[in-house]
């Protein structure tokens, strides 16, 4: 079978994760063929938090107001998670601001959180990495296999429509093909962990009345615990999404048995149309590899958690962000060899912490939140309804005040970034400190123009001076980085705040806004950018 067509890396999967890989390629003037076997059209809301550092890759590329826009739900929509008996029972309990969505800004962040449905940030995705002249994304489409060896990866894909095959040669490629990723198995990858923790069953329906019905105010979620059936369910604009939480095996998911269920939870009887439903499953999984060869794993290809938290998908994007630049590196020749080497030991670490907080937080589900007499009349009932409440409001803050694992993860013990001798913040999942330490996320600030300091970032890597410097410095900087053909911008913002948020007088931040390497002189740079672009 003849090779029929040629790019420069083959994404198989045309999820959130495969479409940010695609972003960050195209919107370097490389190549990318996006395979997808199904059209990605459907109402299951799949996740629905994409996080603030999601956001914030979403600014850098220009699109972040797009997906402000493409939401159901008004910007000023409150985020809030609200914790009842039943939608017709007393309130428990309420956190407010969950995800950090609230659009006020915020110096730890350039963009706050958004809760919107997956499917349509996968099309704000869509829409906009089809606009980049090299990104070609094909749905219905199969991959079936590939075979590789110095020169690339040559892999043979099928047509739905006409069952026809040919073959498609890239010098890499990516499986970003989900959890029962085909990838997985041409890598020879194994997950390893616990499957089928619990089962659990979806609902998506339309029922215009009951927002109407309850009293509980505007919610992203409203918990439900109670004894009988333990659920989470909130609104996505007139679509609501329902969740039965570990669940026995006896749903059979028809119609009338689906809205019975609804109904018996909220403690309503209302008019509703079932749209969709879904068993799932929750697994703690991980590849014991990301890699063979020219052949990556992204996203849930190489790792899966339950999801609670808000965790999965955004964290699948950030795979896909730091592959992206460090595959575009490569392509481009300035990139050494073990820049990508460095993919999984930096996010390998990230994906093991992360599992472990979606674990912590499944194992705090209405299932187990529930005392006996949460629903009794007269004093007794509320005074257990008020213990339940400030356990609640206790055990659920690590699930809903997430900034720390969100902002706060460092690449410290990557080989490519360059050490300084100073100590890594503590991990706290919920408490974010910002810290410039090497492979930490750079310290962000809304500047005193009204621009955030991420704006002022370069595609590649930039060269941020935090206090008033010689510019003979910054320019032998420059010529090193010329030299080494690795693009360079240097940013001066003459911000008096950024100096003490840095910690040093420079600081070399990479196309992924983490930082690099901080110091206080830059006259011989070429060390540092050989370290940091894996030629050291």
């Amino acid at each position: 079978m003849a090779v029929v067509e040629q790019t420069d890396v083959l994404i198989v999967g045309a999820g959130p994760v495969g479409l940010a890989l695609a972003i960050e390629l195209g919107r370097r003037g490389l190549r990318c063929l996006v395979v997808e076997k199904n059209d990605r059209v459907g109402l299951n809301p799949r996740a629905k938090t994409t996080n603030a550092r999601t956001r914030e890759h979403l600014r850098r590329w220009g699109i972040a107001e797009n997906l402000r826009k493409a939401s159901a739900l008004p910007a000023d929509y409150p985020s809030d998670i609200i914790f009842t008996t039943r939608l017709s029972g007393p309130q428990l309990t309420k956190i407010d601001n969950a995800f950090n969505c609230s659009p006020e800004k915020n110096d730890l962040y350039s963009e706050s959180g958004q809760w919107v449905p997956q499917f349509v940030l996968e099309e704000v995705l869509r829409a906009y990495a089809v606009t980049l002249p090299g990104v070609q994304v094909r749905f219905n489409t199969d991959y079936l296999s590939a075979v590789q060896d110095a020169q690339g990866v040559t892999a043979t894909v099928r047509g739905a429509a006409d069952g026809r095959e040919y073959q498609v040669h890239g010098q890499y490629m990516v499986g970003a093909d989900g959890s029962h990723s085909v990838v997985r198995e041409t890598v020879g990858a194994t997950m390893k962990g616990t499957r089928n923790i619990a089962q659990n069953f979806n609902v998506q329906f339309r029922a215009p009345a009951l927002t109407k019905l309850h009293k509980h105010g505007r919610a992203i979620m409203y918990w439900q615990i109670n004894s009988e059936v333990p659920s989470v369910l909130g609104p996505m604009g007139d679509v609501w999404y329902f969740i039965a939480t570990r669940v026995d095996s006896k749903i059979e998911g028809t119609e009338e048995e689906l809205k019975a269920l609804i109904q018996r939870s909220t403690g309503f009887e209302f008019e509703l149309e079932i749209l969709g439903s879904s068993p799932w499953a929750a697994h703690s999984l991980i590849a014991d590899k990301y890699s063979s060869g020219r052949i990556y794993l992204a996203g849930d290809a190489c790792h899966l958690h339950p999801p609670f938290g808000g965790y999965g998908m955004n964290m699948g994007i950030a795979d896909g962000v730091d592959l992206g630049w460090k595959l575009a590196a490569m392509l481009q020749g300035w990139g050494g060899e073990g820049l990508l080497e460095s993919y999984e030991v930096e996010r390998r670490p990230v994906h093991e912490w992360i599992i472990e907080e979606a674990i912590a937080n499944y194992n705090a589900l209405g299932n187990h939140l529930q005392l006996p007499g949460l629903e009794a009349p007269g004093e007794t009932g509320e005074a257990t309804r008020r213990e339940a409440g400030d356990v609640i409001f206790a055990a659920k803050q690590r699930e809903f005040r997430t900034l720390g694992a969100v902002l706060g993860y460092c690449y410290g013990n990557s080989p490519v970034i360059v050490p300084d001798g100073s100590v890594a913040p503590p991990a706290n999942s919920s408490i974010y400190r910002p810290s410039a330490h090497p492979g930490c996320l750079a310290p962000h600030l809304w500047l005193s123009d009204g621009t955030s300091l991420y704006d002022h970032f370069g595609e590649g890597f930039t060269l941020l001076v935090t206090t008033a410097r010689d510019e003979t410095e910054t320019s032998q900087a420059e010529d090193v980085a010329h030299a080494l053909e690795v693009p360079l911008k240097v940013v001066r913002p003459e911000e008096p705040r950024l100096r003490p948020r840095y910690g040093a007088s420079f600081a070399l931040i990479r196309p992924d806004q983490h930082v690099a390497w901080r110091g206080e002189r830059v006259t011989d740079l070429g060390p540092v950018l050989r370290q940091a672009i894996g030629r050291a």
